[in-house]
């Protein structure tokens, strides 16, 4: 994807945000990522359409029906759950089935799942109930866009899914309050269920056959990770870029690597899609242009259309397999109402979105290991920039910790990288006997993410400074695109004279990043 000029973006991209109350409807059309985007950031009002509850309401009819007259036992609905699959329940104890099933399996551990994922659970588990394949009431669904429009954040855990059953502890924890249980994060305060239901005047949710697996079978937990990581993967692949724009000619590099007929003979669409946006960054660079007294730079510069090419394409991937997920059903059983058939199989298997969640975080960690390759050579004392970019070096340490900073940083992703999803350990008296981990990979790439935007962040901040020392040394302006940019940054992080706190420097360098809104033309 080749992102519209920045330039043009400029005035749009920092620190604004859409705040226009608007309604997305939940229907048959697919949610593509931009779509969960959109919501997410113009905070829209989730609401089924008509088809939606039609659907809705004809799988749980025919469900009641079928629980009624037959006389073959059904997985999840006339059974118990797992290795007690083969003990029928009776039709007076249905209800009570599926209470104690939420209830016991609300196991989580570990820190809380950000607010900013649980409402990516919701919206996710909302899509995919309304499909008219899981036997929801249609109240119960309802309950749950509730809770999304209003802001009301179920307590989740992030330790407890294996990823393969669905992320059965996690959404567990999700519906709990559905049932006037658990507690919930609403407006900044912890409430118990039992007290926001009263606030809102809900009342419990009664549920019926097979509502309780339904809400805990599927990959709500991993997706949510899933989405937010590739969300902001994107934006973080198209930062790497202009960031290290800034460092090129912070650090007087060639543009000869970047120009379009390198890449035309080894078209992998991600590295010629960095080498356009690094050329329109430096569009118009005095100092770009300028003769150069090296013949080659080093490899995390001249190799960046390559390297941060690859991890686009890998990110392109993955958006491809999370948009697939998102429209799923991924509960079981699976309810066919038009086929008269439920069949018990495996949509809650989380393999798909395990390997591909470790494949997108070796992909964005990369990111943030080449960056810091190029920080260690910006403070290195070459090309006529001062050791550690700072004007007494001696005297002052200058650019030498955040350095360190970056280094511990990478050091950390590169073990989070380390694959989960190769990992199995047998469950429920081995009935569910191989699993797949995604959660695990989920939680590990959310880490690797906020790392890799840390040390970008840490990039930004050396090269906006080796910048400075650059112009004073030529007398030349970077492009029109990095002057914009360094101006707006310097409203937020200013230029170090002599030693000083750094850390604080460095918090708003990442609050800067995290504050730019990448609005695509």
């Amino acid at each position: 994807m080749v992102w519209a000029t920045y330039l043009n973006q400029i005035n749009k991209i920092i620190n604004k945000t859409n705040t226009i109350m608007t309604t997305h409807k939940i229907s048959t059309k697919h949610l593509t990522l931009k779509d969960v985007e959109k919501i997410l950031s113009s905070n829209m009002k989730l609401e089924l359409s008509d088809d939606a509850k039609e659907r809705i309401n004809n799988c749980r009819e025919y469900l009641n029906q079928k629980t009624e007259n037959e006389k073959e036992p059904i997985y999840g609905v006339t059974t118990g759950f797992g290795s007690l699959c083969n003990i029928s329940i009776s039709k007076e104890q249905l209800s009570q089935l599926q209470k104690n099933l939420v209830m016991s399996h609300a196991c989580g551990m570990g820190d809380e799942v950000p607010e900013e994922v649980v409402r990516i659970m919701l919206l996710n588990k909302i899509q995919s109930l309304s499909y008219g394949h899981s036997g929801t009431q249609l109240n119960t669904i309802e309950r749950l866009i509730a809770f999304f429009n209003e802001e009301i954040y179920p307590v989740v855990y992030q330790q407890g899914s294996m990823g393969a059953s669905g992320d059965l502890a996690p959404l567990a924890h999700m519906c709990l309050p559905l049932l006037n249980l658990g507690e919930v994060n609403y407006q900044g305060a912890r409430y118990s269920a039992e007290e926001i239901n009263k606030k809102f005047g809900f009342e419990p949710i009664e549920l019926q056959s097979k509502e309780g697996l339904a809400l805990l079978n599927g990959t709500q937990f991993m997706s949510a990770y899933a989405v937010w990581s590739v969300l902001k993967a994107q934006k973080l692949s198209f930062l790497a870029d202009l960031i290290l724009s800034v460092s090129l000619d912070a650090f007087d590099g060639r543009i000869e690597p970047f120009f379009a007929p390198v890449h035309q003979v080894r078209p992998h669409q991600g590295q010629i899609d960095t080498a356009i946006n690094v050329r329109e960054f430096l569009e118009g660079s005095e100092i770009i242009k300028q003769k150069k007294q090296h013949v080659q730079d080093p490899y995390s510069f001249r190799c960046a259309p390559q390297v941060h090419g690859a991890s686009k394409d890998a990110i392109g991937w993955v958006a491809s397999v999370v948009t697939t997920e998102i429209n799923s059903v991924t509960d079981n059983p699976t309810v066919f109402p038009d086929l008269d058939v439920i069949v018990s199989a495996g949509n809650f298997h989380g393999q798909p979105l395990a390997i591909n969640l470790d494949f997108l975080a070796i992909a964005v960690a990369e990111l943030g290991s080449i960056s810091e390759r190029r920080t260690y050579q910006l403070i290195g004392g070459k090309r006529e920039l001062p050791s550690f970019l700072v004007a007494n070096p001696g005297l002052n340490s200058g650019f030498m910790i955040p350095q360190y900073s970056q280094a511990s940083i990478v050091s950390q992703s590169k073990q989070l990288c380390t694959p989960a999803s190769v990992d199995t350990i047998d469950s429920s008296q081995g009935q569910e006997d191989h699993v797949s981990f995604g959660s695990n990979a989920a939680t590990k790439l959310y880490k690797v993410i906020n790392n890799t935007e840390s040390v970008l962040a840490i990039e930004l901040f050396n090269a906006a400074q080796a910048l400075e020392f650059r112009k004073k040394q030529t007398g030349l302006k970077s492009s029109p695109v990095i002057e914009s940019f360094v101006e707006e940054y310097r409203k937020e992080v200013n230029f170090v004279q002599e030693d000083e706190i750094m850390f604080n420097l460095m918090h708003k360098s990442v609050e800067f990043l995290n504050n730019i809104m990448i609005v695509e033309e």
